[in-house]
């Protein structure tokens, strides 16, 4: 009986090294692979919208991109339309300086652009659609002016060709700014073309 036994196990040990599957092979589910989706949102992040105003975009960094996100700006009823693209303009720069919101920050998104600043309309030689900003343009990192330029030229406070005429609260040049596409990807190494602006 023992001897017999013992005869079978190498033949057993055969069998069962034949039939065998390689690991590599074998189908395992351990669920879905951990997702890390940068700069992409689940659903609209609400907590980070008002419950009332103009449905706006502004535009964040993430992985050294701007990206858009939904925000909204209050607008007063009857505003005129000049005033109007101040108030749009100061509600949009206070939404750039806003610290992401946490799912935000989760997928990535992050803003160079300071709190405290303020924007007001042209002084009297000024073009009509000039925007001021409280820093000069020139002083901003190049990710915090293209941030700006951006949703400032995607927005009411534009002019209708999508550029954007800035200045800053001294004697500089007014310079008219765009928002191309290589901006977009590159903010950080590629500054908004602009132009300078001859004053009346």
């Amino acid at each position: 009986m023992n001897a017999r036994r013992l005869l079978a196990l190498p033949l057993l040990a055969a069998v069962l090294t034949g039939c065998g599957i390689r690991a590599t092979e074998v189908p395992t589910d351990f669920g879905a692979a951990p997702s890390r989706v940068p700069c992409s949102l689940a659903e609209p992040d609400l907590s980070a919208q008002s419950s009332q105003g103009v449905p706006v975009q502004v535009f964040l960094l993430c992985r050294a991109s701007l990206v858009t996100v939904d925000r909204s700006v209050r607008v007063p009823d009857g505003t005129p339309d000049a005033r109007r693209r101040v108030i749009v303009a100061q509600g949009l720069l206070d939404q750039l300086a806003e610290t992401p919101s946490p799912s935000e920050r989760d997928a990535g998104y992050t803003t160079y652009v300071h709190g405290g600043m303020s924007v007001s309309g042209p002084r009297p030689k000024d073009p009509e659609d000039t925007l001021r900003l409280s820093t000069a343009p020139e002083e901003l990192t190049s990710y915090a002016l293209a941030q700006i330029v951006c949703t400032f030229s995607d927005s009411a406070a534009a002019e209708g060709d999508g550029s954007v005429i800035l200045g800053g609260p001294g004697n500089q040049p007014l310079r008219r700014y765009e928002c191309t596409d290589d901006v977009r990807s590159r903010p950080g190494t590629t500054q908004p073309p602009s132009s300078e602006v001859t004053a009346a």
